[in-house]
């Protein structure tokens, strides 16, 4: 028996099931064409007969010439009072003009009499009628037997009679489904053992059938499943990049994928992209706008980060000591997470990480610095800007390139008129002082405006800094509004991106950290240079600590206040 394992994709069919999942024809055609460039052997592109978009893909995908992918259009069975030759779904598969088609069949008899309203005989006709349609008009069938290992437990005899229609009707990929999810991995053996031994045997004269697996992750052992049916004859398997899918989601074919070729002797088709693993999942959850899960296995940007000191300090020495394999084989990188939990090694290698050498910085120092703002509500593992900035700003030398002196927010409605938010600040950059005000539509959006407001003055380049997003985190919900506050705000300018945090009792308070530690990221980032005072044109109050500036409101003499705390 071959150690290939054909690996079908169907993403663009079962992964979009999904709830919160939803892509474009262009969408489509995109995931499609990087599945064929990965090399998967078989991409199931969606269900012509079910909806006008999946009609248009499969009517696009005529005109690409695809190098790796035998693409594959899905569909049911006949409706039991049609012909085949007449049902509008069998006909829609067979006008998709795919090489492949893969054709779903009732294997239960609860769906059989409750759900299609069919009797056990009608069903078979139904399931041979329908794979033979395509079969005849030279397509390469698959049959998918739907709620395959429910239907064995209810009645084995009938759902193995299921599977020989299928075959006598032209199938030569059988696939057995745990549609439900909720077969356990001893009992799924069994039955994939029974059922190979039932169909193997028959003495039919027909060509021997490849047999696949299809799991669902209801019970969280889809990827378990299909590696268990795997080491017992199963040699095609379907799933999902990333596990998308509805409910609980399919089996994971990245996973499946780097099991397969890392730990046993099979070759999964496609063999040899391994090292593009990770950017394969990231870019197919890009386009289809579902956020990465940072702790997925072997992609995720947490697969291989190390957070307790002592993991983290034997990862520095010997890689391997807490990582089941090298993560650049999958394209992926080790990580060490700067918290209260890891130690002076933690924190020296992900500064190097970073790009920061600690000459003259005290790391052991340092590290005791992380453990007490993390007890104060910190996470640098969540906001790498602000870790960098606490590096920064114990390295001998380094000058904030502004200090907050002072602000104010101040939010009022007055009766049944719109809220109103107004922030002041007082910032001081290279001895001057600016004083500004602005509004905006919340507190917080008024304080980033008069804070880039005040310092674009100083530092023009902050007006391409963009907040993307803004994240509050309750840390103790006992203390309820009194709780302590961490909020992260991740910033970009162009193609650079960070995130920086603050936290505390006050959530405006907070906020103020973290935007002050986002432009602070900026200037240097950008490595911005206070303007000259000859070279700026003042549109608001700017007090020196010798008099009154161009425009100035302020009295002479003004001291700037006390500067905003900000971890140092």
């Amino acid at each position: 028996m071959s150690n290939k394992i054909i690996l079908y994709d169907t993403t663009l069919r079962d992964g979009t099931q999904r709830e919160g999942l939803v892509v474009s024809l262009a969408d489509k055609i995109k995931v499609a064409r990087r599945l064929d460039e990965f090399g998967f052997a078989y991409v199931e592109g969606g269900w012509p007969g079910s909806n006008p978009k999946d009609a248009d893909f499969f009517a696009a995908a005529k005109s690409i010439a695809w190098k790796n992918t035998k693409l594959a259009a899905f569909g049911s069975t006949r409706h039991r009072s049609n012909r085949a030759e007449s049902d509008p779904n069998l006909l829609a598969l067979v006008a998709a003009e795919t090489p492949v088609v893969t054709i779903f069949g009732k294997s239960w008899l609860l769906h059989v009499r409750d759900v299609l309203g069919a009797t056990p005989e009608e069903n078979l006709a139904m399931v041979g009628d329908s794979v033979a349609f395509p079969a005849a008009a030279g397509r390469e069938m698959i049959y998918d037997a739907e709620h395959y290992f429910d239907g064995y437990k209810d009645d084995s005899a009938y759902a193995l009679a299921t599977l020989r229609a299928a075959r006598d009707g032209g199938a030569r990929t059988l696939v057995l489904c745990d549609t439900n999810g909720g077969t356990l991995t001893d009992e799924l053996v069994e039955i994939v053992r029974a059922t190979r031994a039932a169909l193997d045997g028959d003495d039919a004269a027909t060509a021997p059938v490849v047999w696949g697996i299809h799991c669902h992750n209801d019970s969280e052992l889809a990827v378990a499943n299909s590696l268990a049916a795997i080491a017992n004859g199963v040699r095609h398997v379907q799933g999902t990049i990333n596990g998308y899918g509805e409910r609980c989601g399919n089996a994971n074919l990245i996973s499946i994928l780097a099991d397969l070729e890392l730990k046993t002797k099979f070759e999964p088709v496609p063999s040899g992209r391994l090292a593009e693993l990770t950017d394969l999942s990231r870019y197919v959850a890009e386009i289809v706008n579902i956020a990465p899960d940072d702790h997925q296995p072997y992609v995720g940007r947490s697969a291989f980060a190390h957070k307790g000191g002592v993991h983290g300090s034997a990862t520095a020495r010997v890689q391997r000591s807490y990582q089941h394999i090298d993560p650049s084989f999958v394209g992926n990188v080790s990580r060490l997470v700067v918290s209260e939990l890891g130690g002076k090694a933690n924190t020296q290698l992900r500064a190097e990480q970073l790009g920061h050498r600690l000459d003259g910085v005290d790391s052991k120092a340092l590290s005791q610095v992380i453990k007490q703002l993390e007890a104060d509500g910190l996470a640098f593992e969540g906001a790498e800007a602000s870790f960098e900035l606490l590096v920064k700003r114990h390295r001998p030398g380094y000058e904030l390139p502004f200090v907050l002196c002072d602000y104010t927010v101040l939010v009022e409605q007055r009766g049944g008129a719109e809220l109103l938010a107004e922030a002041t600040v007082k910032v001081e950059v290279a001895g001057e002082v600016l004083h500004t005000a602005a509004d905006g539509n919340g507190p917080v959006n008024a304080l980033d405006s008069a804070l880039r407001k005040a310092l674009g003055a100083f530092y023009p380049e902050l007006d391409a800094v963009h907040l993307v997003d803004y994240k509050v985190r309750i840390l103790d919900s006992g203390e309820a509004t009194g709780a302590q506050t961490r909020v992260i705000i991740d910033s970009s300018n162009g193609p650079l991106e960070w995130s920086t945090m603050g936290s505390g009792t006050n959530i405006i308070a907070a906020s103020c950290q973290a935007l002050c530690d986002s432009l602070e990221y900026a200037i240097w980032k950008t490595g911005a240079e206070v303007r000259r005072r000859d070279e700026r044109h003042f549109t608001t109050a700017v007090t020196t600590n010798g008099g009154t500036g161009t425009g100035g409101t302020a009295p002479a003499g003004t001291a700037p206040a006390g500067p905003i705390t900000r971890p140092e």
